[in-house]
């Protein structure tokens, strides 16, 4: 069975919500889907490190950085992390740097837009709770499925 988004969309058109068009490829894998696994954060992505350290297998990192374009909240480091356990993708509602190498890793990466400043290390955020932005709630242990035309999330498995 095919995942491409078009696909899921019109086998499951009331199983998928679809989030609006508001994020860029950067990784080097254009399709990736699994499971959703949630932080969110502002400006600080010392979450994000301590995500990407556990086992991602199946999995996909959402991460909520309020929009913000002030700074990268993923790099090539946290990629390559993300890379080393696993992860089948990072979706970003901010901003990610190192763009060139993020697009060789074999890892999807969708962002709103790259920034070349690193973020603060306060530790602050919250893990596993139901986020919202760009249309649609990313609820944990729920599904992402994402390619070059947009993404899905749904509460069941597709394939």
């Amino acid at each position: 069975m095919s995942l491409k988004t078009t696909d899921l969309s019109d086998l499951h058109p009331k199983k998928v919500q679809a989030a609006d068009s508001l994020f860029r490829d950067f990784g080097g894998r254009k399709m990736f889907h699994g499971e959703i696994v949630t932080l969110k954060i502002f400006e600080d992505n010392s979450l994000v490190r301590k995500a990407l350290e556990q086992n991602g297998e199946g999995k996909v990192l959402v991460i909520d950085g309020g929009g913000s374009l002030r700074c990268a909240l993923l790099g090539d480091q946290l990629g390559e992390l993300a890379v080393k356990n696993k992860w089948n993708g990072v979706l970003v509602f901010g901003c990610v740097r190192d763009s060139e190498a993020l697009s060789q890793l074999d890892l999807g990466i969708k962002a709103l837009n790259t920034h070349p400043l690193k973020t603060e290390k306060r530790n602050e955020g919250q893990e596993n709770i139901t986020v919202r932005f760009a249309g649609v709630d990313f609820v944990p242990g729920t599904f992402i499925y994402a390619d070059e035309d947009g993404v899905l999330v749904t509460s069941e498995r597709l394939h």
